[in-house]
């Protein structure tokens, strides 16, 4: 719950300055997770991800052999190794950890607690929207004057979770008009971020939510949803129609890849398919090794003349550590589905999974949210109580 915490944080802690070094929030959630390896449980079974650190070590070595008077190895590595160690760390906790549905819920609260503080903070930042709207590029100042694709990520993880309490934890009329009313406020300041990113991930986090939870439950509860996705997609619409007014129809164009004037943009990657381009040309020239943790932006600034950091974890983990980082990405990728064919009790595994996916190939891992939910892909969710603690208890008290 505390990695929780600060991983919905993360963003908010960014865009106010709240921390002393830019990478705390993920030097947080290791310190955390490690305390819950040392301390909760010793998991014999997450070698898997053991390997895959280990797997990291010789793009260290790489990195430090290539180095250059301009290269500052310990930034380069702490801002690109972050992420993916943090990934591994939270992975070894997580690995079939057992976690009440219950349990799920509550890390997910705390998780959605300071994001509903950054959907606050957005209303007060910049109250007019229709002001500031000038094209159809990510907009800085409907963001919090802060990168509107990290922050239409969490704003996104937050529309997710919010999805799952309208849907599961709201048996009265209140708690659904509140938690729909919070779903359309978040909804509505992550869409008008113009960052694409972040809202299409949540939509697809949650279409996979209600496909897998439809055909879990029974008929009865089959056809609550079905009444409730009625309202749910008419809610949807409305959040949309409202922000294509206050963008004055902009919205649409962004969506759609055209500019202010509705002429269509010949790139609707925005530049990221170059760069992808770019590292696996590098991948190719140093396919054993690769080029050392942080170099790929050294190489781009040299041949290009433009210093811009990667927003794709898959080619960068293959341009920074070659062969080594193709075996890592292959770890990640496999394991939580080898796991989910032996068990299906997680109902949030493919939004988690996907979550972490679509994320990391848009945004790569700047912020800790796609290792940290990536974790929780891994959980193994209990639904009955554990009736041996119960009879134990019982037994205390008597």
């Amino acid at each position: 719950m505390a990695s929780s915490y600060i991983v919905g944080a993360e963003v908010f802690f960014r865009m106010t300055g709240g921390t002393f070094l830019y990478e705390t929030s993920k030097y947080a959630v290791i310190f955390f997770m490690l305390i819950g390896i040392f301390t909760v449980r010793s998991n014999k079974e997450s070698m898997p991800f053991i390997i895959y650190i280990f797997l990291l070590i010789p793009g260290i070595l790489v990195a430090g052999l290539n180095a250059t008077e301009e290269t500052n190895i310990r930034t380069a590595i702490a801002f690109n190794l972050s992420g993916p160690v943090c990934l591994g760390i939270v992975s070894i906790f997580c690995y079939k950890l057992k976690l009440s549905y219950q349990g799920f819920h509550k890390v997910c609260f705390y998780m959605l607690l300071p994001i509903l503080s950054i959907m606050a903070y957005l209303f007060i930042y910049t109250p007019d929207i229709g002001g500031i709207i000038r094209g159809t590029g990510s907009n800085f100042a409907a963001s919090g004057g802060f990168g509107p694709n990290q922050v239409s990520t969490v704003l996104g993880l937050g529309m997710f979770i919010l999805t799952t309490r309208f849907f599961m934890l709201s048996p009265t009329l209140f708690l659904k008009i509140f938690n729909g009313v919070l779903l359309a406020a978040v909804s509505f300041r992550g869409i008008v971020t113009f960052s694409r990113g972040g809202i299409l991930t949540a939509l697809i986090m949650i279409a996979a939510f209600l496909f897998i939870y439809f055909i879990k439950v029974n008929q009865k509860a089959k056809f609550r949803i079905s009444r409730l996705l009625i309202v749910f997609a008419s809610l949807g619409f409305l959040i949309w129609l409202f922000s294509s007014i206050q963008t004055s129809g902009l919205i649409e164009n962004r969506y759609t890849n055209r500019d202010a004037l509705g002429r269509e943009k010949a790139d609707v990657s925005t530049g990221r398919s170059d760069l992808i381009s770019f590292e696996l040309e590098e991948f190719f020239k140093n396919p054993i090794l690769g080029v050392g943790v942080g170099k790929i932006k050294e190489l781009r600034e040299i041949e290009t003349g433009i210093r811009v950091a990667t927003h794709n974890e898959m080619s960068r983990i293959l341009s920074e550590h070659g062969l080594f980082g193709a075996l890592a990405f292959t770890v990640l990728l496999l394991t939580p589905l080898f796991f989910r064919l032996k068990n299906r009790a997680n109902i949030f595994f493919y939004s988690c999974y996907l979550f972490w996916f679509i994320t990391i190939n848009h945004s790569s891992m700047r912020i800790a949210a796609p290792a940290f939910v990536y974790g929780l892909c891994l959980l193994d969710i209990q639904y009955k109580p554990n009736r041996k603690k119960e009879t134990k208890l019982k037994m205390k008290k008597n």
